[in-house]
């Protein structure tokens, strides 16, 4: 079992960065740091406990208004950069 905090310094998007822990493949204890609160709060629960590929599978390529990024695809990102996907 793999419970390490992970950070990813985000790129683009209203928050700066995203932590997170993995268990046994799954997300946990998700957190954005600045932007839309109660959104971010909310993607935060919606993938709690959910699969590492499936997140990254259902995030990647999200895009926020005229961005080329926004912060659920930032967190697929998360996941590549962290080796998980």
């Amino acid at each position: 079992m793999n419970s390490q905090r992970k950070t990813y310094k985000t790129s683009g998007t209203c928050s700066q960065s995203i932590s997170y822990s993995l268990e046994d493949g799954k997300l946990k204890n998700v957190s954005f740091e600045s932007g839309c609160h109660g959104n971010l709060q909310g993607i935060a629960k919606l993938v709690e406990g959910m699969d590492a590929k499936e997140v990254h599978k259902r995030l990647k390529g999200i895009k926020c208004c005229d961005k080329a990024s926004s912060c659920p695809d930032q967190l697929a990102k998360a996941l590549e950069k962290h080796g998980l996907i």
